[in-house]
């Protein structure tokens, strides 16, 4: 019964993690650049100490959220501003304290104090880890390697001229995992971020496009309702255990 009680339980509890992670996937579904996580099944494991040492507990073995880079579906924008990011590219932001995070949010813009930052508001980082001020009166646009142009309006019979270069890696052999402000890191970095380095593959984006979630609904819907179900079964079976011990004790008091 302790062990039947136990395990339920467990499996209960250890699976609360799978099902925020895909609510989290399901809630941006829309959202720009938005990627979906890998899936953490749980193991099971004997745990040792007070009670019979019979009790195993599915656990999950690591509650850190990794993230899939597959492509999402590309939208064509004709803004210049707009970057797609190809294969396993992603680019280099500045977080809240100033350390260096990943996105594939594409959707650029120039804040009021002149930098370019993503549609989230954080900061466009350069090679070198600082922002990109973009200056007044002109247009900007940026070429498959990330290199940032401006094209002054007083002048537009002169060339456009560089003003900074994206920090955009090939994350194709480093292992992403999710932030708590949505941004991504290495895994074991652990909230402080940090450049990383680039795979084998060419870094490179595409302006004038945007790439949308890459989180199937169907998918999403059908992990989570197996999810349900998974978890109504367990709170049957500790309901039904809670009731062959009470049955239990009718007989043991009428023996």
């Amino acid at each position: 019964m302790d062990r039947l009680i136990f395990t339920a339980l467990g499996a209960a509890s250890n699976q609360g993690f799978q099902r925020v992670q895909l609510t989290n996937d399901l809630a941006n579904i829309s959202t720009v650049g938005y990627k979906r996580s890998q899936s953490s099944r749980p193991e099971s494991a004997t745990l040792n100490g007070p009670g019979f040492p019979t009790r195993f507990q599915p656990i999950v073995p690591s509650r850190v959220e990794s993230i899939v880079l597959d492509s999402g579906t590309r939208m064509e924008t004709g803004n210049p501003l707009d970057i797609a990011m190809n294969d396993a590219t992603v680019l280099g932001v500045q977080g809240e304290n100033g350390e260096i995070a990943f996105t594939r949010r594409g959707d650029l813009g120039v804040s009021l104090d002149g930098f370019l930052e993503t549609g989230n508001g954080y900061l466009v980082a350069g090679e070198g880890g600082g922002a990109i001020t973009v200056p007044v009166n002109g247009t900007v646009n940026i070429t498959p390697d990330g290199t940032v142009f401006f094209q002054d309006a007083n002048t537009p019979e002169a060339l456009a001229q560089p003003i900074g270069q994206l920090l955009i890696r090939d994350a194709s052999a480093t292992t992403l995992t999710r932030r708590s402000d949505g941004l991504f890191e290495e895994s074991g970095a652990n909230g402080l971020g940090g450049d990383i380095q680039s795979g084998p593959n060419v870094a490179s984006v595409e302006s004038g496009s945007l790439e949308g979630s890459n989180v199937s609904a169907v998918e999403v819907m059908v992990n989570l309702l197996d999810f349900y179900r998974s978890f109504e079964t367990q709170m049957k079976v500790i309901k039904s255990s809670e009731e062959m011990d009470k049955d239990g004790s009718r007989l043991m008091r009428a023996g």
